[in-house]
């Protein structure tokens, strides 16, 4: 969503740049606020803005629907271009153009833990989205990342508060294990098929580091610059060390950089992450290689 108004705005080209780095591989925009803009030149050059951005960070941007209208115009009830058939129009745009998404269902379940409940008389449930694979009641499986790993056994995945068999790529579900306590499980750990994902604290990630404009750093940083490290569901406090040879990082820049990270997280080749710094986006990058 831009403002017609506004045009695009650094936080604008921080979503599609995160975008970008996670993967996400299509895009619809919305082009807000359109009855605040009178001039029909002027709503063209903010559309051909942003498709110039979306073509900056690798997106079709001379194909991406893009969609003017008016929130406030449709909330009210407005039945004008830009009032409730633009957004029938945006859900149109979305369902033509982003296509089903692929379930990765034939590697081992991984669930990136959200939160953790307990159930008086049933046990601990685990929330979140099920990233890979298929989860079956009496399935055996791993509480991994963050503290050593602990065994457990799944008897029960439940979803919108259905009771289902099993739970897959995809599905936000609640998994009730067994011989665990609340206490036991946090957010950013993961519940795992056994022996399929293992803790680590050293790795090599290649990251770009934002620039000021993306509303990243307004300075260089150094080897031992200690930033939070965002993996699926959780930070953690990471120092980077430079490789040889590279003095700085300025913002803008991609870089190849070491990592060690004060609590183990659990972790594959190719994961994304991104680095933040008081709560804002710094950069983001992807595990090259595990060192330990």
């Amino acid at each position: 969503v831009c403002s017609a108004a506004d045009g695009p705005m650094p936080q604008t080209r921080e979503h599609i740049l995160l975008s970008r780095q996670v993967g996400v591989p299509y895009i619809v925009v919305f082009l807000n606020k359109a009855d605040m803009v009178d001039d029909a030149e002027l709503l063209e050059l903010v559309e051909m803005e942003v498709r110039e951005l979306l073509s900056k960070y690798e997106f079709p941007g001379d194909d991406t629907p893009i969609v003017h209208g008016s929130a406030r115009l449709a909330l009210d009830g407005d039945q004008s271009e830009i009032g409730v058939p633009s957004i029938i129009k945006l859900v149109d745009a979305l369902d033509s153009w982003i296509p089903e998404p692929e379930r990765v269902i034939d590697k081992p379940f991984l669930l990136p833990v959200e939160d953790v409940f307990s159930i008086s008389g049933r046990g601990t449930v685990l929330t979140g989205r099920v990233e890979r694979g298929i989860v079956k009641v009496g399935d055996p499986a791993e509480v991994v990342g963050l503290k050593d790993t602990q065994q457990t056994t799944v008897t029960g995945v439940e979803m919108f508060r259905k009771l289902l068999d099993q739970g897959q790529a995809g599905d936000n579900v609640g998994v009730l294990v067994r011989g665990l306590k609340r206490e036991d499980v946090e957010r950013g750990q993961v519940l795992a098929a056994p022996k399929s994902v293992t803790p680590h604290t050293e790795f090599e990630g290649e990251v770009y580091i934002l620039s000021k404009d993306e509303g990243g750093r307004h300075t260089p940083f150094f080897s031992n610059y200690r930033p939070q490290f965002y993996f699926r569901t959780t930070d953690v406090t990471g120092s980077i060390k430079l490789p040889e040879g590279v003095e700085m990082v300025m913002p803008g820049d991609n870089v190849k950089i070491s990592v060690t990270l004060g609590f183990p997280i659990a972790m594959d080749e190719g994961l994304r992450f991104a680095i933040r710094e008081g709560g804002r986006t710094v950069g983001a990058g992807v595990v090259a290689k595990i060192n330990k």
